[in-house]
């Protein structure tokens, strides 16, 4: 003899189909729009000093201040906005190996 669920544990089932499948889309969703891209130097700048370690007031007032001469257009500030964070900090920075060889 087959054993029918309740009409409550149905509704229960179902709620929980529901939350499980909107919470699920929402990962989908960031994941397939990525960062917030803003294409302004404001915006490049942010996502410089989130990636860069011990990031402070001194980082984002250079990169606010260099900004306009390194980006001309808002596509190339929306290429910049998204790199990944070790992508964008070399972008700025340098990498260790190009400042090594730039100095002597």
């Amino acid at each position: 003899m087959s054993r029918r669920a309740s009409p409550r544990a149905l509704r229960l089932a179902g709620a929980l189909a529901v939350a499980a499948a909107v919470a699920t889309s929402g990962c989908v969703v960031r994941r397939l729009t990525g960062p917030s891209l803003t294409g302004t130097c404001d915006g490049a700048c942010s996502h410089y000093v989130e990636c860069k370690p011990g990031h402070g007031a001194a980082d984002r007032d250079r990169c606010m201040a260099e900004c306009p001469d390194v980006f001309s257009d808002r596509d190339s500030l929306m290429a910049y906005e998204s790199l990944v964070c070790e992508d964008a900090v070399e972008y700025v920075d340098g990498s260790a190996a190009k400042t090594a060889v730039k100095h002597r």
